[in-house]
């Protein structure tokens, strides 16, 4: 019998997940039909619940965000906040304070926080990071010796975020120096810039065919850990996008100009670069010299 696998989760004291949720309102297939944001947290929620009954070691944390903010939906910012014992019905506390605390937040979030706002791109760079600062701060908590397996699950409908590329790709070299596995969960449409970051962070990336077969991709691909992935027969991987998003129009480019300073990247020629402001200097074709006759 192969013990590979439990000497490797002997030396882990739990597992940390972080998932980071688009709930912009303006997503086409938000639009198109009301109940897909209801079914999808239906489904995460039994993916959280089933991700801390694995380990009483283990821990969550759920981030949404939309155009112009992000907040945590679980752990609440009160501490003293409980779930209402009298609806348990036999339910296991801490799964009931999970669920109760994502529904009564994201109705929060959604009713309060974004109404009257125009929908344009979500912040999913800014819920990153703050998924990385958290992912860091409970790191410190543990003491020396203790390792935790920290990971963050991205879960979007959207498939453009070309405008954030510079945050998106300072947060996933942070994420692969700190050893973070990002994962990516696409509902609608594919993203290049997200799958760059599941290939730096070894993570999965993956566009479902079905949108009902949700639930099941995620128990499938997302609940085992990292480490016991190579013994799962996954989808086979895509083939990533590597192509830069340019600093002038934000659009994805296989050819351009770099500044020799700041290396940003224009998809047109400029003799003065618009973020560091360097004068390049050309030489000009060298004068030929007049013949004496």
């Amino acid at each position: 019998m192969d013990l590979s696998v439990e000497e490797d989760t002997s030396t882990q004291s739990g597992s940390l997940l972080v998932i980071v949720l688009d709930s912009s309102p303006g997503q086409r297939i938000l639009s198109e039909n009301e109940n897909v944001l209801s079914q999808c947290l239906d489904a995460v929620m039994v993916f959280c619940n089933l991700h801390l009954m694995k380990s009483p070691q283990n821990q969550l944390a759920v981030i949404a965000c939309y155009s112009q903010n992000s907040d945590f939906l679980y752990p609440t910012s009160n501490p003293d906040q409980k779930h209402d014992s009298k609806t348990n019905d036999g339910r296991y506390e801490l799964f009931a304070n999970v669920n109760q605390a994502i529904r009564d937040n994201i109705k929060n979030f959604i009713l309060n926080k974004s109404q009257g706002v125009v929908c344009s791109e979500s912040l999913m760079a800014g819920a990153l990071c703050k998924a990385l600062c958290y992912i860091n701060r409970i790191e410190k908590q543990h003491q020396i010796g203790q390792n935790i397996s920290s990971r963050i699950l991205i879960i979007t409908p959207c498939n453009d975020y070309k405008s954030q590329y510079m945050n998106f790709m300072n947060v996933f070299f942070t994420a692969q120096k700190q050893n973070v596995v990002i994962d990516a969960c696409m509902l609608d449409g594919d993203s290049g810039l997200v799958q760059q970051g599941c290939d730096l962070t070894h993570g999965i990336y993956l566009k479902i065919p079905h949108l009902s077969g949700f639930l099941q991709y995620l128990l499938w691909l997302y609940l085992p850990e990292p480490h016991l992935r190579k013994y799962l027969a996954l989808p086979p991987p895509v083939k990533v996008d590597f192509r830069a998003a340019c600093f002038c129009h934000r659009d994805l480019i296989e050819i351009g100009y770099v500044c020799s300073v700041c290396l940003s990247i224009f998809c047109n020629f400029s003799p003065i670069c618009s973020t560091c402001q360097t004068v390049f200097k050309f030489l000009g074709p060298p004068a030929k010299k007049k013949k004496n006759k």
